[in-house]
């Protein structure tokens, strides 16, 4: 239940502090809790005032309806607030709110004391938020660096110029050797087998290919 005592002390109206605790103790959430509450207090008649609630999770506004039998409730979370801001004049204050996206809230005839503690409510818990949301930054940007891996680097030889260019084409040269003889020693023994030459021709010329290796 809602301890009304702590929101009395800058001459909010005990009624409307009432009528508005008993409502908002129904809709608040798992650990949330109201930290400021402001009264209007028109020049005129103030019979049915507007109220402003801040909690640790978002802004209430109340505003009396059916000649002040039923109570009606909007409210903004931090996360859709982009700043909060007040204007005083002689005949009260206009509390601003102005949202992430649409037309600003404003709520006039709010006394002077009651919107300077309204406003600084209001901006410790914007700031908050907003501070929770760059410590969120952070950890999620420590997480993805930690969990990227940067691939070895392929170790590199180091070889003397003459080294790196001389042994692929001696390499090369060797092996196009080979082949050639290879061929050569084929072509020779098919001319054998189709007797095309003699047992003595084949063997001088295999000799001959064999010692220009």
């Amino acid at each position: 239940m809602i301890n009304i005592d702590r929101f009395l002390a800058d001459e909010q109206d005990p009624k409307a502090v009432e009528k508005v605790a008993g409502k908002l103790n129904d809709l608040l959430t798992s650990g949330e809790e109201i930290l400021y509450l402001a009264v209007q207090k028109k020049p005129a008649v103030n019979l049915l005032p507007d109220s402003i609630a801040i909690s640790n999770k978002r802004i209430f506004y109340c505003e009396p309806g059916n000649l002040g039998l039923t109570m009606n409730f909007k409210d903004i979370s931090w996360k859709n607030i982009k700043e909060v801001s007040f204007k005083e004049g002689l005949l009260g204050s206009k509390f601003i709110c102005v949202p992430q996206s649409g037309e600003n809230i404003v709520t006039d005839f709010i006394p002077k004391v009651q919107v300077r503690k309204l406003h600084q409510a209001a901006n410790e818990q914007l700031e908050q938020y907003k501070e929770m949301l760059r410590q969120q930054k952070l950890e999620e940007n420590r997480a993805s660096a930690s969990s990227f891996n940067i691939p070895a680097a392929t170790p590199v030889i180091d070889l003397p110029i003459e080294e790196a260019i001389v042994i692929p084409e001696t390499i090369a040269i060797e092996s196009n050797a080979q082949d050639e003889i290879e061929q050569k020693l084929i072509k020779l023994k098919t001319l054998y087998d189709k007797q095309l030459i003699t047992r003595e021709e084949y063997e001088h010329k295999k000799a001959a290919i064999l010692d220009s290796m």
